[in-house]
């Protein structure tokens, strides 16, 4: 390659850079409000999920959510597992765990009747994974003005600071400022990530933060109501969904805080001893 074809190459590459930084800086949101109270399982090593949470967020998802949303990565069983929503440890296998089957069980999943070949509905069990809305993708684009909804199996691990994203959204519904056209079918959310420039009719320099999303607004006051008693308010629906999330993102987070907790306190033991150990033997031992 001769040098101008080198220098070239090299402007085209810095020219495709900048504009893949322009349109990166163009994707903005508003910056992220406190979770009130925070999350329970927040902390590194002692933080847990809190139970109660994740079985009021489950209710959150089957009574809301799923209505849309699938979670092919999630089955039933794993709602029973240790640590999971409805762990009992009367019934440490999950499939044998009597509220995972009744759970299952008042679901209907898809299937093939092996005489016929035909498509059927079945009655789900804790083997299953969790119900889809929709037949397929297509399907699911089609019931929503042609963007099929995401999956939110690990939805939590997949967006920046997933449930405190997850949280700011559902709870950030706000009407869109003056000079912004919101196009028909989807609603402005300024902690949705997204460019509104295109549709911003004011100053160049003032365009508002967020996007737009074909999903309006869900949780309305008491839309849930808790078995526990706790008051189906819009931030507590919203706080307890993104903790079921967060946990079926990462369902073995408190094992694995055990676990490096156990090593933690192995490795403090184990430098002691080699301390001790080193003393004793060069003690008498000339440096």
């Amino acid at each position: 390659m001769g040098r101008n074809s080198l220098i070239a190459a090299l402007a085209a590459g810095l020219a495709l850079l900048g504009l893949t930084s322009a349109a990166s800086a163009r994707t903005t949101q508003a910056e992220f409000r406190p979770v009130p109270g925070g999350f329970s399982f927040e902390t590194p090593i002692f933080g847990r999920f809190d139970q109660g949470s994740l079985q009021r967020g489950y209710k959150v998802y089957d009574e809301v959510c799923s209505a849309c949303h699938s979670m092919n990565l999630v089955y039933y069983r794993n709602l029973c597992q240790q640590n999971g929503p409805f762990f009992d440890p009367k019934h440490p296998n999950p499939n044998d765990a009597p509220i995972c089957k009744a759970i299952a069980s008042s679901k209907k999943v898809p299937d093939i009747d092996p005489d016929t070949g035909d498509v059927v509905q079945r009655a789900a069990t804790p083997a299953d994974a969790f119900r889809n809305p929709y037949p397929n993708k297509a399907a699911a684009a089609a019931g929503n003005g042609g963007a099929a909804p995401p999956d939110l199996s690990v939805m939590a691990r997949a967006r920046e600071e997933g449930p405190v994203y997850i949280y700011n959204l559902l709870t950030g519904y706000v009407p869109a400022p003056a000079g912004l056209t919101v196009p028909p079918g989807k609603y402005y959310n300024p902690w949705m990530p997204g460019d509104v420039g295109s549709y911003w009719a004011g100053a160049k320099d003032k365009v508002p933060e967020g996007g737009f999303l074909a999903m309006p607004f869900q949780l309305t006051p008491n839309r849930v109501s808790f078995d526990d008693g706790t008051p189906g308010t819009t931030q507590q629906m919203a706080k307890d969904v993104a903790t079921f999330l967060a946990w079926t993102a990462e369902p073995k987070q408190t094992e694995r805080k055990e676990a490096g907790l156990a090593v933690m306190i192995y490795l403090i033991l184990l430098s002691g001893v080699l301390y001790v150990s080193y003393r004793r033997i060069w003690k008498n031992v000339a440096h």
